[in-house]
């Protein structure tokens, strides 16, 4: 991706440094489940209805002595920069109105609006507070954990969690929550995955405006496809327990997550990626 020299966005909150630990004592400690949810047998749903709890967060001071933390910082800037040209443009042209979300670093732990996370729970979006979570040593586990190299997988990570953001503020993930106690535990699994695959679909709109600005370097949508891949329910399934339980999905098989961002990357047309009203996925 051509990003170096890029604008940056001014929506980080950086927490790498202090002041985002765990709370101790009153509230849940809730670990929010988001890419690898199917590893700690958590459903991602089970968090969207929280609300705020704990103290507030403090900010951190955000100095690094690790050159290669303060790259990746800057990338994730510039990505999410990337993020609010491409939304605010959809939707304007919708006329309707772009709320930009923040994006927290941070390392080990953090307190968020959904309650207290920590790095095992890789990145993840949390609708109470609007914000995007990220640990950047997640960028290094995505290469050497997942084999998954490259910017552009890191790239669709984040693009990703953006389009969680982007469900919220359409009232996609409101409506999905309400049909908690409605359904069985299987059908919410079930809509979870429809959640997570437009959130693919999302990120791949995103990445198709982002090659019209032309921005994309050879190679990294087939990054982001094979990040993709390495995150499907039924690949992590099988490599946690050697076997896959369908019914225990909450994103989708690889396969799915794939064709579902490379719908997006191809159309660019947010229109057609709802992914509740297709009987197949």
């Amino acid at each position: 991706m051509k990003w170096m020299g890029r604008r940056q966005s001014g929506n980080i909150e950086d927490r790498r440094s202090g002041g985002g630990g765990l709370a101790v004592g009153g509230g849940l400690a809730a670990v929010i489940a988001v890419v690898f949810a199917l590893l700690t047998g958590q459903n991602p749903l089970e968090f969207i209805g929280m609300t705020q709890q704990g103290a507030s967060p403090t900010q951190g001071t955000g100095l690094s002595t690790d050159p290669k933390q303060d790259e990746n910082a800057h990338f994730v800037a510039v990505v999410l920069a990337e993020t609010e040209d491409v939304w605010d443009s959809v939707f304007t042209a919708q006329n309707l109105r772009y709320e930009k979300p923040v994006l927290t670093l941070f390392s080990n732990q953090v307190r968020s609006g959904c309650g207290a996370a920590s790095s095992s729970t890789g990145p993840f979006y949390c609708p109470a507070d609007s914000k995007v979570y990220i640990d950047l040593s997640f960028y290094d586990e995505l290469q050497n954990r997942f084999g998954a190299p490259g910017d552009f997988a890191m790239a669709y990570v984040i693009a990703h969690e953006v389009g969680h953001h982007i469900q919220h503020l359409l009232g996609t993930t409101d409506k999905i929550d309400r049909m908690r106690g409605k359904v069985s535990e299987e059908e919410l699994n079930a809509l979870s995955v429809r959640l997570e695959l437009q959130a693919d679909f999302l990120a791949g709109v995103w990445a198709h405006h982002t090659q019209r600005k032309d921005l994309l370097d050879a190679g990294d949508i087939e990054e982001a496809l094979k990040a993709a891949n390495a995150i499907g329910d039924d690949r992590l399934q099988m490599q946690a327990q050697g076997y896959v339980v369908p019914d225990a999905f909450t994103h989708g098989t690889s396969e799915q997550r794939m064709r579902w961002f490379k719908r997006g990357f191809e159309t660019g047309d947010i229109r057609s990626g709802d992914t509740f009203a297709t009987s197949s996925l």
